[in-house]
């Protein structure tokens, strides 16, 4: 999901958290926040490393688990055996993930969210927070060709 251009940038809201921003870790926040997908550390480091030689893939480690401890930046597991990150987002949204292409999809749907709410109420609570990942495969082959019938 973008970013709401009137909310701090990642680099913004680190120094509002009191955090000391190196060359580094300006490159890495905004490497973060430029991502369209859902990075893991790897691809953040090839990202950031093309724009500053200096960075090393440890260094995005240390950096990637500081964002996510002060509450920036959120860590998925899709199932792919690969921590993948993202900006804490503006508004709520889910994942559908495709298992075979690794193509992670951001959704929301307001059907969902309400049931999810008429579960908990059913049960005897109030939700405060969910986290839902879908995962499927693609209805259509789109790699194969059209075979003719046998």
């Amino acid at each position: 999901m973008n970013r709401n251009p009137t909310e701090p940038t990642l680099e913004e809201a680190c120094v509002a958290r009191g955090m000391r921003m190196t060359d580094q870790r300006r490159t890495i926040a905004r490497v973060i926040e430029e991502a369209s997908d859902h990075p893991d550390v790897e691809e953040l480091y090839r990202r950031a490393s093309a724009l500053d030689l200096r960075i090393s893939l440890s260094t995005v480690y240390r950096t990637v688990n500081l964002f996510e401890e002060a509450g920036l930046v959120t860590k998925h597991d899709f199932k792919d055996g690969r921590a993948r990150f993202e900006l804490i987002p503006d508004e709520h949204h889910d994942h559908l993930i495709d298992i075979r292409s690794g193509t992670v999809i951001e959704f929301r749907n307001e059907e969902i969210e309400a049931i999810q709410e008429v579960i908990a109420k059913r049960l005897g609570y109030k939700l405060v927070d969910h986290r839902l990942e879908l995962y499927a495969v693609p209805l259509t082959d789109k790699t194969k060709k059209d075979e003719p019938a046998k």
